[in-house]
């Protein structure tokens, strides 16, 4: 794809990574954050992901930060990367509408609101969609791509080229639903693990090994719906006619889990949630999780 003016507004986590990518893949990208220390070491926490992962540090020059206004104004793509919460969203999407150009499109990057709710507001709906991307975006390469019933075609063909051609996977959400797909197949998985502990079936640590120890060995290569056609789908529906009815299918959070935030069992926020965790036992995951990451990257 041609060189395009990509404005990503946030700086936060997100933020800075989906700047980082576009940048490397050749763009020009302005950043921008009420959040003036988020602003201010934009470009220094990409330039340190640049050389970590030994990329092209000179991508950052691609990089300037900005204010709302100048970093939208001229922007052939937006993307908002802030906190999960609607009317924030709602509120800068009306501001970024004020300033960009009438042909730009917008994208929001949230993980399970819908896009609807978000966009439900502009003036020009139709060239509004969702893209969401996931933690960290230089790493994981999937980002869902959303079109809600107002998006254009061509507003979605664009958003799914420029973003293959920078490198990641998209996939094209062709309804706008909570959780999209990833996390709502994600969600569905974590409902019956918590479930699985709340009726003493197994304790927390044993539903992650069972997890990591078996199918999650197979889930890069081989997707659910491969699985079901490499086995059969007359045995997927035999064994569905047996397990679904005992699985549980509450429509609401585990009380289990309701309990833990009640009490303050946060998880690594506060040492201790499914399960207890050290200072020294969260960095030991945390690092695992990101040299993991790396090596898939560094095979595809």
């Amino acid at each position: 794809m041609a060189k395009a003016r990509i404005a990503v507004v946030g700086a936060g986590l997100m933020g800075h990574g989906i700047a980082q990518v576009f940048a490397l893949a050749g763009h020009d990208v302005a950043i921008t954050d009420s959040f003036k220390p988020n602003l201010d070491t934009a470009k220094e926490r990409i330039a340190k992901n640049l050389r970590d992962l030994g990329d092209d540090e000179r991508a950052v020059e691609r990089v300037r930060t900005s204010p709302m206004g100048d970093a939208v104004r001229d922007a052939d793509f937006i993307v908002e990367a802030v906190i999960e919460d609607l009317p924030i969203k709602q509120k800068i999407f009306a501001e970024i509408e004020s300033h960009a150009k009438p042909d730009a499109i917008l994208a929001s990057n949230t993980s399970v609101i819908p896009i609807t709710g978000i966009m439900q507001n502009l003036k020009r709906r139709e060239r509004a969609l969702g893209t969401h991307w996931w933690n960290p975006p230089y790493l994981v390469p999937l980002v869902e791509v959303i079109e809600t019933q107002w998006t254009s075609p061509e507003a979605v063909a664009f958003t799914m080229k420029l973003h293959g051609d920078a490198g990641k996977k998209p996939a094209h959400v062709k309804k706008d639903v909570p959780g999209f797909i990833g996390n709502r197949l994600q969600h569905a998985l974590w409902r019956e693990a918590i479930s699985l502990v709340e009726n003493g079936i197994c304790d927390a640590e044993t539903v992650d090994a069972v997890i990591k120890a078996a199918f999650g060995r197979r889930l890069a290569v081989l997707g659910p719906l491969e699985n079901a056609d490499m086995v059969g789908t007359d045995l997927t529906l035999a064994i569905h006619k047996t397990v679904l009815p005992a699985i549980d299918s509450r429509p609401g959070p585990s009380p289990y889990l309701e309990k833990l935030v009640k009490d303050g069992k946060l998880g690594f926020k506060s040492g201790e949630g499914f399960r207890k965790w050290s200072p020294e036992q969260q960095q030991e995951l945390r690092t695992k999780v990101l040299q993991h990451l790396k090596q898939a990257r560094a095979r595809d």
